[in-house]
């Protein structure tokens, strides 16, 4: 069976963490395949960016994901068919000894509680209508650990755990659940994980060939542009250069 291109038109697609990195790249690949986008994050010069770009096809939100009330307040009413929940963020390297714990409580509140918000808010209305797809970004970090990855893989592991979950409360319902899981994608990810130092961020990534924002989005939008009755449950992406980790063997 060959699938033809899925054209996107009267369609609405909500992406959170919109402004920079997969989420952008998330938004213009439906854009560009004729949705609507309801485009959320912190940063309104951003988000203005998009709209000004896509003339007429952008809603923005500014809003931080952390927030309930805000969430609720904003999204309650809305009916998007594809919800992609991308806003997340990673904070330190350090070992979980001398890790601070504002940034475990952060990643905590943004990975997991940033989800739970706007699912939980967006979800019944997805199943009143009888349609909608909710497409997480995850991380490799969910199935493999790494030093200094504990709390952010944690969390990954969380929406990884939390998506199959998904699946099994809505066998019956016609709502899809995927779960994105890139590997290594030069963004701003490293930049915000070592709070602003380009040069140590600029060191994860060189000569790795990294994968881009915009290869992941290709995922996501394969995925929500399959036949109504066909779920992908997960997609673990990886550029060539990179494999799961070796175990971590510490030596005399």
């Amino acid at each position: 069976m060959t699938y033809p291109i899925q054209d996107f038109s009267g369609k609405t697609v909500l992406v959170t963490g919109a402004t920079s990195g997969i989420g952008k790249a998330c938004a213009e690949a439906f854009l560009k395949a004729g949705a609507s986008v309801i485009a959320t994050g912190r940063r309104e010069a951003l988000l203005k960016e998009l709209a000004d770009a896509y003339a007429g096809k952008v809603t923005t939100l500014v809003l931080d994901i952390t927030d309930k009330a805000a969430v609720e307040a904003a999204f309650t009413k809305l009916s998007p068919d594809v919800l992609v929940n991308n806003a997340g963020l990673a904070l330190g390297l350090e070992r979980a000894d001398a890790a601070a714990l504002e940034d475990w409580e952060t990643m905590v509140d943004t990975n997991i509680k940033g989800v739970l918000y706007a699912t939980r808010t967006l979800l019944p209305n997805m199943v009143a209508r009888g349609m909608g797809h909710i497409i997480n970004i995850g991380s490799i970090a969910g199935s493999y650990a790494y030093p200094g990855g504990n709390v952010y893989g944690a969390t990954k592991a969380f929406i990884k755990q939390f998506s199959l979950n998904l699946r099994a409360d809505l066998v019956g319902t016609p709502i899809r659940v995927t779960n994105i899981e890139p590997g290594m994608v030069e963004t701003d990810f490293s930049a915000v994980r070592f709070k602003g130092d380009t040069e140590k961020a600029g060191s994860v990534y060189a000569g790795a060939n990294a994968l881009t924002a915009e290869d992941i989005a290709q995922a996501v939008f394969w995925s929500a542009s399959l036949p109504a009755h066909v779920n992908i449950n997960r997609i673990e992406v990886m550029p060539v250069s990179q494999a799961s980790a070796a175990l971590n063997v510490a030596r005399k």
